[in-house]
């Protein structure tokens, strides 16, 4: 290895150092304002899947057999349902926690300004916003994982492979919402997008449902949705044989994580708070 070559891989080290450093660093602001508030964030996802499991797992689910409109891998519905609850909720709080985090500085406090002029890569912005919406994720969705693990007794629930899968989701939707956040001009179009993306998604993202019994041009459309491989991912690790998991789900949420991080950095790049 020549001095140049062996000089330029050990600079390409040190960018890769500081970028995550600067995103650490962006998400430790984050996380200085959230630690106050941990009960209040990982209970308020909770509200919503409990409902859900009450209503379709207990309720309705009763009536759902094993071998009818779902597989015979569950013994009931409510095991069907449980980690489609933990994508929707890590889902919902990913987007929603850093939407609204990013439009209150953006939009009332007014100091996100301050946050632009910081000499950091738009990159290490994004991904720190990010990591501070994964975080909101994993505590919501880590309340009903325990809620799981009560009704269930499976300890899947917690193996590498669903923490991986639930991570992945976190970091879509949270990248996404960092998005939002930043292209948003009022709270009133938050909403917005909340009615017209993330309820239509968490009904459709295969949690309620096995997308294998839709017809063909319903199937289209669920598969387009990257809650439908968290869904199934997280369904797949909690109760099926390793040899039966769609390990296509996790370089599909990978590389929407990825697009989304390159799109926020490009925003963050051309902010004009």
């Amino acid at each position: 290895m020549t001095f140049q070559q062996a000089l330029g891989k050990s600079f390409k080290i040190s960018q890769i150092q500081t970028l995550i450093a600067d995103s650490l660093t962006v998400f430790w602001g984050d996380w200085l304002e959230l630690r106050v508030r941990i009960t209040q964030v990982a209970a308020s996802g909770l509200i919503s899947p409990l409902i859900y499991i009450l209503a379709f797992g207990l309720g309705l689910g009763s009536s759902i057999k094993p071998g009818t409109g779902i597989s015979g891998n569950y013994n009931n519905y409510l095991e069907f349902l449980l980690p489609g609850m933990v994508a929707l909720s890590s889902m919902t709080i990913s987007f929603g926690g850093t939407t609204f985090s990013i439009c209150g500085d953006r939009l009332f406090t007014k100091n996100f300004e301050e946050l632009l002029l910081v000499p950091v890569h738009p990159l290490a912005l994004h991904m720190g916003k990010m990591l501070a919406g994964v975080l909101r994720g994993l505590m919501t969705s880590g309340s009903v994982i325990f809620v799981a693990l009560l009704f269930t007794r499976n300890l899947n629930f917690l193996n590498p492979l669903f923490l991986l899968i639930l991570v992945l989701n976190c970091a879509v939707f949270a990248g996404l919402g960092v998005i939002v956040g930043l292209t948003v001009k009022s709270l009133e179009s938050v909403g917005l997008y909340n009615n017209f993306v993330i309820i239509p998604m968490s009904f459709l993202g295969a949690t309620f449902f096995d997308p294998s019994t839709l017809p063909a041009g319903l199937k289209v459309v669920v598969y387009l949705l990257p809650l439908t491989y968290a869904s199934l991912g997280l369904r797949a690790a909690a109760y099926s044989p390793l040899f039966q998991f769609p390990w296509y789900s996790v370089p599909i949420l990978l590389m929407v994580a990825i697009a989304l991080s390159v799109w926020g950095a490009y925003q963050f790049s051309h902010q004009q708070d």
